[in-house]
């Protein structure tokens, strides 16, 4: 009997107010994991029937919070360093008011981790149970993220104003403040962590992007990289300038010989960066002089080993960007090339040139896989599991295959065939001869018949009654979206069949008993 199953409630996301923003939203991430809308809705509904609020990885709010934590990170990150070398501990109450802004919502960013839903690399199911999120959240960065959101903003923010009601006091009492102020923020280097987060926060914006994937990560590896160069930059120049403010600024140091005592903050910045840059990439233009004495001399090395790790770094990454780029991503584009130059050859009309073009594109995602070829070469034992783990759930669906013997329904899966239609194409018209059944495992259909219509969607199926009655079609099915099928042809069926003549048997009565009430499609 043909599949009675309506989809899932549509748009499931927007009927269900203010708590839609804590849904997977539809974009290219979400429907290359999920495979179709209609899974994307029944991810929704599982998110909502779960009971428990959970920031799903593919939400809107998701996506706004993490483009919003790569600017606040990105900022502390250039912020602190300046702060401590060249703002003498006259930050402003501005600058004040950012640390104790961005320490509240890095230690905000540590609770709501354990409310942030994850998506595993091996299944299509994101991880919603608090408990499972927990464990795996204290087991990766739960202590790194605590160390780097510990909340100096607090603490200086009290120890100036502390110090700022001493100013009448004694001058020892002032200056043991201002000691201890100096203290606070070489410990505040410890924000410094929340490199770490940058980086997570990168890869974490390639998974959520609604944009072309493999463009979207290569542009993201190449300006983390950046990034991080310029950090390291920004540090070293800092750094040049901060150990030399350790000293009280001796007679014979760089700031000194270049007059810059009494300079403005952008001048100190940089000539600090200028002379970072002549010894990372060891030059030596600008800072002709030697080091004067022991810590300057460690602090030149430690310029010239970043240097070196710098261009390391840089090497290493545009060669695995080169050379490590998706070979199945590599070997669709020289197919897609080939199929220009052969249709140009045909001299086909455009419109068909774009409908078989995005054929290609969803048959095959942008990746060339020899699928016929890779499941003949692995043992039949490999085939029939991989061929279960695909389309077992898709037959379990159908009656007439519930409650079958395995080696039977192992057989029937070894004869499936993976078929593609795109929007509005016909999959079969009516009147035509029914040679297979259909198995959706993603898209939906329209199924066209002369009393009523009816739509099928992700796990349905249609046309089972022609495996063994051969008879016309009496509806006409279209695809309403990209449909992802499986096909099981009568031929091949009764071929198997024969194999198991008890199952054969009981298959003729079914049918028999079927013909009264089931619509032949």
């Amino acid at each position: 009997m043909e599949n009675s199953q309506t989809p899932v409630g549509r748009r499931t996301a927007s009927t269900c107010g203010w708590r839609a923003v804590f849904l997977p939203q539809l974009n290219r991430q979400s429907l290359s994991v999920y495979g179709s809308e209609i899974a994307v809705e029944k991810e929704c509904i599982r998110q909502l029937q779960s009971g428990v609020w959970v920031i799903h990885p593919f939400s809107p709010i998701r996506s706004y919070y993490i483009m919003c934590m790569v600017a606040i990170t990105f900022l502390n990150l250039i912020g602190i360093p300046m702060e401590i070398a060249f703002l003498d501990g006259y930050s402003g109450v501005g600058w004040e008011g950012f640390n104790v802004f961005s320490d509240t919502l890095f230690l905000m960013d540590v609770a709501l981790n354990f409310r942030m839903g994850i998506i595993s690399e091996d299944s299509e199911v994101a991880i919603l149970d608090i408990k499972k999120i927990s464990v795996i959240y204290l087991k990766s960065w739960f202590i790194p993220d605590v160390i780097a959101a510990f909340p100096i903003g607090y603490i200086l923010l009290i120890a100036e104003l502390q110090s700022h009601s001493d100013t009448s006091t004694s001058g020892s009492k002032a200056s043991r403040m201002v000691r201890i102020l100096m203290f606070v923020r070489i410990i505040s280097l410890v924000r410094l962590l929340r490199v770490s987060r940058l980086v997570r926060f990168f890869n974490e914006v390639e998974k959520v992007s609604n944009a072309n994937l493999e463009y979207v990560q290569l542009f993201f590896r190449i300006l983390s990289l950046f990034m991080m160069m310029f950090l390291l930059c920004h540090w070293n120049g800092c750094i040049q300038y901060f150990v030399p403010m350790l000293e009280e600024f001796p007679s014979d140091c760089w700031v000194r010989q270049e007059k810059l005592m009494n300079a403005t903050v952008g001048e100190k910045y940089s000539f600090g960066v200028f002379r970072a840059l002549s010894h990372m990439i060891q030059i030596s233009y600008g800072s002709t002089e030697s080091p004067t004495n022991e810590v300057e001399l460690w602090v030149v090395m430690t310029s010239m080993l970043s240097g070196a790790l710098m261009y390391t770094v840089l090497v290493a990454n545009a060669t695995a960007i080169i050379t490590n780029v998706d070979q199945a991503a590599k070997a669709y584009k020289n197919k897609m090339n080939h199929l220009d130059d052969y249709m140009t050859f045909l001299k086909l009309p455009n419109d068909l040139r774009l409908r078989i073009n995005k054929y290609y594109g969803a048959r095959y995602g942008g990746r060339w896989f020899d699928e016929k070829n890779f499941l003949i070469s692995v043992s039949s034992a490999l085939r029939e599991e991989i061929l279960m783990v695909m389309c077992s759930s898709l037959l379990n669906n159908v009656p007439m295959f519930q409650n079958r013997d395995v080696n039977f329904l192992n057989t029937v899966l070894l004869q499936f065939q993976h078929e593609v239609f795109q929007e509005d194409d016909v999959i079969f018209h009516q009147n035509a001869p029914g040679d297979r059944m259909f198995f959706i495992e993603h898209g939906q259909v329209l199924v066209e018949t002369d009393s009523f219509p009816q739509e099928l969607a992700d796990g349905d199926y249609f046309g089972e009654t022609c495996l063994m009655t051969k008879g016309k079609r009496l509806a006409t099915v279209r695809a309403l979206t990209t449909c992802q099928l499986f096909s099981l042809s009568s031929d091949r069926f009764q071929m198997v069949l024969q194999s198991f003549p008890d199952i054969r048997r009981d298959m003729e009565k079914f049918a028999q008993q079927d013909k009264e009430d089931v619509i032949h499609l």
